[in-house]
C-alpha cells in the first residue's frame, strides 16, 4: 500500500514536471511559427527586389556598353584630329615658318637701309 502511494505521488510529480515543461514548448511552438511567417514575408518581398536589381543591373550592363562606344570614337577622333594636325604642321607650317622668316628679315633689312639713309641725310 505504500508504494501504491508513492507511486500516485510518483505519477502526479510528473504530471505536474510535464505541466511545467509544455508551457515553454507551446511557446517556442508559437515562436517557431512565427519565425516561419517572418521569413515567409521576407522571401516575399525579397524577390521583387531581387528582380529589380537584376533589371537594373542590365541597364547598367547596356548603358556602359554606349559609353564604352562613346569613348572608342572619341579615341578614333582623336587619333584623327593628331594626324591632321601632323599633316597641316607638314604641309604647311615648314613652309609659312620659311616666308615668315623671309619677310622679316626683308622688313629689318629696309628698315636698316632707311635708318642708315636718314643718318647720311642728315
Amino acid at each position: 500500500m505504500l508504494g501504491d502511494i508513492a507511486g500516485i505521488v510518483a505519477a502526479v510529480a510528473f504530471v505536474v514536471l510535464v505541466a511545467f515543461c509544455a508551457v515553454p514548448l507551446i511557446r517556442l511552438g508559437k515562436l517557431f511559427d512565427r519565425t516561419a511567417q517572418s521569413v515567409g514575408e521576407i522571401a516575399e518581398h525579397a524577390v521583387p527586389i531581387l528582380d529589380e536589381a537584376a533589371k537594373t543591373v542590365s541597364g547598367t550592363n547596356a548603358q556602359l556598353e554606349k559609353v564604352d562606344a562613346i569613348t572608342t570614337a572619341a579615341s578614333e577622333v582623336s587619333q584623327n584630329v593628331s594626324a591632321l594636325t601632323g599633316l597641316y604642321a607638314a604641309t604647311f607650317g615648314k613652309p609659312l615658318v620659311k616666308v615668315a622668316a623671309f619677310t622679316y628679315g626683308v622688313r629689318r633689312a629696309i628698315s636698316r637701309s632707311l635708318s642708315s639713309e636718314s643718318e647720311s641725310a642728315k
